[in-house]
Order: structure tokens, then C-alpha cells, then sequence
């Protein structure tokens, strides 16, 4: 038997995209007889869909090698193009930058004017991007683009350009970017590109409308890769990543059992089902807030440890996991290191809204503040729902910190419709337990109790243990077990606000001698030895 006599359904049933089926025919053809290259690229890319990547590069390495022995030399560089590709993607850059070296070694030594050319810019442009180069990046892409425009190849077409509106992203250019992601996946929702591109594409375009916070596309694109991946049952190489980007939408939208479950699945099917380390560090950080969030703080720990095993950059998750434990030297530390590290304005901007509570609830309002302020620049730049969202609501929390609850309250109404518009119940919940704050501090306590009241509802339905807790203590008599009188309640507050003594006295039309008498009375009786623990208290329990 030869490789020749491979039928034409064994072929057929890769043509067809049966992955699993193809897989076992072709393989045991190939015990019949070794097969031919063009058979053995239907094997590795049939092996590469499953997950099974040692077998794939073994059956990538024969193609490249068959193809190079029949004169085939632009193929045999295609074969060591997505050889390279590939194990670069599994965090393998020696081996994969080996294999790129050698198919660009062909194509110069014989001087071939061929498409893979095009293919080989690919990897240039995407380490453009991840060095901080977009120009550069989006210069190779753009190449890349012309040459599958002059070979008609739309798998070429569609990578260079889904890189092209990644660059113009990083370059600034927003509106250009996404039009250039959009283009991308037009071709892809036709079904004219293979399927390890068309998961590629997906999960690229993807990425990026998060980067800019284009919730919207985001949601329309992975609802579009779960009907991909439901369409092809045996493909596993994309289905973690699909995973967590349904995670995430589920947990904006308030769905958080559903959320957690699909983390888990991820993360139970990651590393070694296909999966890349980027991918796993992904969904176990992704595991990690919910858990955090759900109030699961050992699980949570455990989970973002993992996801930093997997190259995946911990904060400021980790940092928000260590304020609401109550380390708050160790939480400020994480996040202003996270925030020199900030790759994009992207995570900058996640970074900024995170130190904002963390400086809050360590009464470092002065630190609250400069992060708000930059926070609402970024918000400017980024022009989007989601970042002045969080803007407005940073901004308005450090002005009830600094005891202006007057000109909080309208900012946090902003913050509110904004969170009700994107449809994310948890965040809205969370301003309106700072709406309830700021009644409370202006002794409109009824409504303060209202708006308390329904924050609780929403914690209780999502399960955000942590945060129905803090209500609950909200919702408690102001001096309630901590033995303070209501003129110290009133001194509280103003320590709280940053009042020196001499403003303190002024205020309340006392003595700084007696101002001393109460803010000693208030130490012993909290149990804490500075004003800044004092002041940490009554942020915690609603005393402004």
C-alpha cells in the first residue's frame, strides 16, 4: 500500500471539518502507509484543532520534510511557518523562532516571490506589538495585507488585517482600528478562511474591542465564537479561550454561578487541552476575581498564584484580594507597582480605578485623588461607556471621602445610569451603596436607607459575600458597638475628611483642648493607635 491509496473519504472528512474523524482515519492510514505531504498537513492541522500538539508538530515536522524532498519548497516553508507559529503561541520561543528562521532561510535562499512571504511577516508585527512598537507593528501587518491581496489569500488577508486594527488601536487610532477588525471578520462569518484562523481571528478581535472597552462588540463577537466552536464539536484549541471571554460577559451582566462555571471549565481543561499558557493564566485570573468577588478568599489567592504560573500578570486583582483582608501597606504596594507595569491605557485604566478603593479604604485620600483625576483623563482619551463609568464613580467616591458629599451626589447618579446602561448590576450595586453614604452624610438618612437597602439586594442575588457584609454594617446605627457618643461621631467624621484639630475646633465651635479629649476618647474606644486607622474605620462603616 502507498500513500496514494489514502481514500477519498479520509480526505473528505478533514474537507468537512470532522476533525476527530479525520484525525483517526488519516492516522491509521498513516500506519498503513506513510502518507503523502499534502495528507500529512490534514493530520497536523486535524491534531493542532484537537489539542493534541505533540502529535502535531511530529506530523507538521514529516510535512515540512516531504514537502522539501518533492520540490515543494513554498509549502515546506507554509509548514514551518505554523510550526513556528504555533509553538511560540505554547510559550516555546526558541523552538517556534527556529522554525521561522528556517522557512525565511528557504524562501531567500531560492528567491521565491510567494504568498508565505506574507505569512512570515505575521510574527515580526505581533512581537512588534507585544515590545510597545505599534508603528512598526501595524508597517508589517500592512505589508503583509498587500501581499495576500496580490496571491488572493483570505487567510493571510484576515491575520494581517485583525493585526492592522490592533496596531491602530495601540497607535491611538480607534475609530480606524475596529473598522479594520470589523473587516477581519468579515471574511471569517462568510466561512472563507481555515478554521485555526478563523479561532485566531475570533479570539483576536475579541481581545482588542476589550482593550477598548467596546463591550458591545465584544459581547456580538464571542456569542459569534460559541456558535463557532458549538458548530465544530472536536475543536478544542479555541474553546478556552471562548470560554473565558464568556465568563467575562456573563460576570458584567450579573450571572455570576454561570460565570463561575465556565471559568472552572476552562481552567479544568487548560493547560494541556490545546491550550496555551497566556490562555490558562487567563482563565485561572479570570476564576480569581469571581472567587475574590464572592468573598472565596483562599480559593481566590490559590487561583491568581496560578494564573502568575502561567505568565498572567496578577494585579490588581491580587492587590484588591489583599485590602479587603485588611492589608492595606500590602495593597497600596501591589498597586502602584501595577500601575508603573501597566502595559496599555487599557490596564492602566483598570489599574487607576482599583487604587482608588484601595487608597480609600486605606484613608490615603490624597493618593484616592491623584488616581481619580488621572483616571478621568484616561476616560476622556478612551471615550467610552465602561472607563467613564468608573471614572465617574472614582471621581465622586474621593469627593464623599473628602467629606463634599453635595458635589459627590451628582456624579454618582451619572455613575449609576451609566452602570444600569451597560447593563453591570454589581458595579451599579456599588454606587449606590456611596449614594446611600453621601444621603447619610447630608442626615437625609431615609433615603440612605433605601438606597443601602437595595445595593444589599443586589449582593445577595450575585452572591458578592463581601460586599452584602459592608452594607450591613452600613445599615447599622452610625455609633453602634462602638461606644462613640454623637459629638464624637461628629469629630470622627472630620478626622475622616483630613480635618487637623485647629479646623476641627473651628468647625464644631470647641476647644482644640476638648477636640484632643475626643479624638483620644475615639482611639481607646475604636481600639486603634493613629488617626489614619481612625479614619480607615469610619470609611469602612459609612461615617461621613
Amino acid at each position: 500500500m502507498t500513500a496514494a491509496d489514502v481514500s477519498d473519504h479520509e480526505r473528505g472528512t478533514a474537507g468537512r471539518q470532522a476533525w476527530a474523524e479525520a484525525y483517526a482515519e488519516l492516522s491509521a492510514a498513516d500506519r498503513r502507509a506513510p502518507l503523502a505531504a499534502a495528507d500529512l498537513d490534514r493530520l497536523t492541522l486535524a491534531a493542532f484543532l484537537l489539542g493534541r500538539d505533540e502529535d502535531g508538530d511530529a506530523a507538521g515536522t514529516r510535512a515540512f520534510r516531504e514537502n522539501l524532498r518533492a520540490g515543494e519548497v513554498a509549502r515546506a516553508a507554509r509548514c514551518a511557518f505554523w510550526l513556528g507559529l504555533r509553538l511560540l503561541h505554547r510559550g516555546e520561543p526558541a523552538r517556534g523562532g527556529a522554525w521561522l528562521a528556517r522557512a525565511r532561510a528557504l524562501l531567500d535562499e531560492r528567491g521565491l516571490d510567494c504568498v508565505e512571504h506574507g505569512y512570515l511577516l505575521i510574527p515580526v508585527a505581533i512581537q512588534g506589538l507585544a515590545t510597545g512598537d505599534p508603528a512598526a507593528a501595524h508597517a508589517a501587518f500592512s505589508r503583509a495585507a498587500a501581499i495576500g491581496d496580490r496571491f488572493a489569500d483570505p487567510d493571510l488577508r484576515s491575520l494581517a488585517g485583525m493585526g492592522r486594527g490592533q496596531a491602530l488601536i495601540r497607535l491611538g487610532e480607534r475609530t480606524r482600528g475596529v473598522a479594520a477588525l470589523d473587516e477581519a471578520m468579515v471574511a471569517v462569518t462568510a466561512g472563507e478562511v481555515s478554521a485555526p484562523v478563523a479561532g485566531i481571528v475570533y479570539c483576536g478581535v475579541i481581545a482588542a474591542c476589550q482593550e477598548v472597552f467596546d463591550l458591545r462588540r465584544a459581547q456580538e463577537w464571542t456569542s459569534a465564537l460559541s456558535l463557532w466552536c458549538e458548530a465544530n464539536p472536536d475543536v478544542v484549541a479555541f474553546r478556552g479561550q471562548c470560554l473565558v471571554h464568556r465568563a467575562e460577559i456573563l460576570q458584567r451582566r450579573g450571572a455570576w454561578r454561570d460565570a463561575l462555571a465556565e471559568a472552572q471549565r476552562a481552567c479544568a481543561g487548560l493547560p494541556t487541552a490545546g491550550g496555551s499558557p497566556a490562555v490558562a493564566g487567563m482563565a485561572f485570573y479570570q476564576l480569581a476575581e469571581l472567587l475574590r468577588l464572592r468573598g472565596e478568599f483562599a480559593a481566590a489567592e490559590e487561583a491568581y498564584r496560578e494564573a502568575s504560573r502561567f505568565g498572567r500578570w496578577p494585579q490588581p486583582g491580587l492587590a484588591q484580594l489583599r485590602s479587603v483582608q485588611g492589608q492595606s501597606g500590602a495593597a497600596l504596594a501591589a498597586v502602584r507597582a501595577a500601575l508603573d507595569e501597566a502595559p496599555t491605557r487599557a490596564a492602566r485604566c483598570q489599574v487607576l480605578a482599583a487604587y482608588v478603593d484601595i487608597a480609600l479604604a486605606a484613608a490615603d485620600v490624597p493618593a484616592a485623588r491623584a488616581a481619580a483625576d488621572e483616571l478621568a483623563g484616561l476616560a476622556a482619551e478612551l471615550d467610552a461607556p465602561l472607563p467613564r463609568a468608573v471614572a465617574a464613580g472614582a471621581a465622586a467616591a474621593v469627593l464623599l471621602a473628602e467629606g463634599d458629599a453635595r458635589a459627590a451626589l451628582p456624579a454618582l447618579r451619572r455613575a449609576w445610569a451609566a452602570w444600569q446602561e451597560l447593563d453591570a448590576p454589581y458595579e451599579a450595586g456599588r454606587v449606590r451603596v456611596l449614594v446611600g453614604l453621601a444621603c447619610r452624610a447630608l442626615r437625609d438618612e431615609d433615603t440612605a436607607a433605601l438606597e443601602l437597602d437595595a445595593a444589599r439586594q443586589v449582593f445577595a442575588q450575585l452572591g458578592a459575600v463581601p460586599d452584602r457584609a459592608a452594607v450591613d454594617r452600613h445599615l447599622r446605627p452610625l455609633a453602634a458597638g462602638s461606644g462613640l457618643s454623637a459629638r464624637e461621631v461628629e469629630v470622627l467624621r472630620l478626622v475622616s475628611a483630613g480635618r487637623t484639630n485647629q479646623a476641627i475646633a473651628a468647625e464644631l465651635v470647641l476647644s482644640e483642648r476638648t477636640v484632643e479629649r475626643h479624638v483620644s476618647n475615639i482611639l481607646t474606644k475604636l481600639g486603634v493607635g493613629s488617626r489614619t486607622a481612625a479614619a480607615a474605620y469610619a470609611f469602612e462603616h459609612g461615617i461621613r
